[in-house]
Parts: C-alpha cells; structure tokens; sequence
C-alpha cells in the first residue's frame, strides 16, 4: 500500500470539486447513465463528445474500452481518497471506521453517476475486465474488513462476522448513489455524517 499512499498524499480526500475525468469519459458516464451500456452506441457517444466515430476511435479502441476506463477510474479515485482518510484517522481505530464511512458516503454522493455505472455496469465488463474491477472492488472491502476486525480483536467494537458487517455497512453507502440529490435538503456532508453515525450504532451499540 505503500505506493498507492504515496501517489495520493496530495490529495483532500474531501474535495470534489476537481474532477480530473477527460471531458471525453464524462460524457460516456452521461450518455450510459441515460441509456445504459447495451443502449449505447458508439456513434452516439462520439456525438456526445462532439466527435467523429473514427476521432472517438482515436482515443479508445471500443465502446467496451470507454467502460473499462471508466469503471478503473471510480475504484481508483475512491481506493487513493480511502488511503488517505485512513492516513488522517491514524491508529485510532473508532476514527479509522468513522473517516473511512464518511470517504465511502461522500465518494457516492459526489460521484453518484461514476459510482452508479461501477455497481450496474458489472455485467457489461468481458470477461478480464470483469476480474480486475471484481479484484479492485475486493481490496477495497478488505480495507473496511482489516479496520472492524482489529477493533474486534480489541474488544472496541461488536463484529463478529466483520465480512458480513463490511458488506452491511458498504451497501448502506453505495445506496447513496442511487437516490442522492444535490439540490435537495441534506448536503453530502450532512449526510456522510449521519452515515458515520449509523456505522457507529451498528458497531459500537448504543
């Protein structure tokens, strides 16, 4: 982990505002969020972009590719922003799990329609492709795994089965993606707050 931690220590891992995503991708994430993967055609999402079929062609050798560029660019931009809360939290493992709750409702709020294609679009990926986003998904379990079994381990916190509790609390955040409105009462922050405090109820009883 090394690496990645070093590739990601400039990064406000509450920021984002700054969206590096290549106009060209952006626009697929619209145009498959409209009309999902098998709707698409490569012709309209070189319309999207404003492009020729064979300029889109230029930057991404299929419609599959421009998935795949995708799907890797949300499990990378939440996998860098996790290491860095998890950095900021230090060995505190109850602050560990609150920052790492707060990344994962703030990462499907503010990137709901990256984050919506990367759990839908599975089925989409070939096969390969499929293995490798299962495989970046996993590590990223793993993490939230590692943190509520050590605080079991100690005694801190109430997971037995932290498999099973990882995957209660995950799915509780990448539910954000589906329902979230920036318009609406609650800001992101708001709700990453709550959310950190629902973790804390699940885990720490009270």
């Amino acid at each position: 982990m090394g690496s990645d931690a070093e590739s990601a220590v400039q990064l406000d891992w509450r920021d984002f505002d700054d969206d590096s995503l290549p106009p060209l991708l952006q626009s697929a994430v619209q145009t498959f969020v409209a009309h999902g993967y098998h709707g698409t055609t490569t012709r309209t999402l070189a319309a999207a972009a404003n492009m020729s079929v064979p300029g889109l062609y230029h930057h991404f050798a299929s419609k599959q590719a421009i998935i795949v560029a995708i799907m890797d660019y949300a499990m990378d931009d939440l996998w860098r922003r996790s290491i860095v809360a998890q950095a900021e939290a230090g060995p505190d493992l109850e602050r560990q799990l609150a920052l790492h709750i707060e990344c994962l409702a703030l990462f499907h709020a503010h990137r709901k329609e990256l984050a919506f294609l990367a759990a839908t679009e599975l089925r989409s990926l070939e096969p390969d492709a499929r293995t490798q986003h299962i495989a970046a998904r996993d590590r990223q379990e793993r993490m939230l795994v590692e943190i509520l079994r050590a605080g079991a381990a100690t005694g801190a916190f109430r997971a037995t089965d932290a498999r099973q509790v990882a995957r209660a609390l995950i799915t509780m955040c990448t539910g954000i993606s589906q329902w979230f409105d920036a318009a609406g009462p609650l800001s992101a922050t708001a709700i990453a707050e709550d959310y950190v405090g629902y973790a804390r109820r699940i885990v720490l009883g009270g």
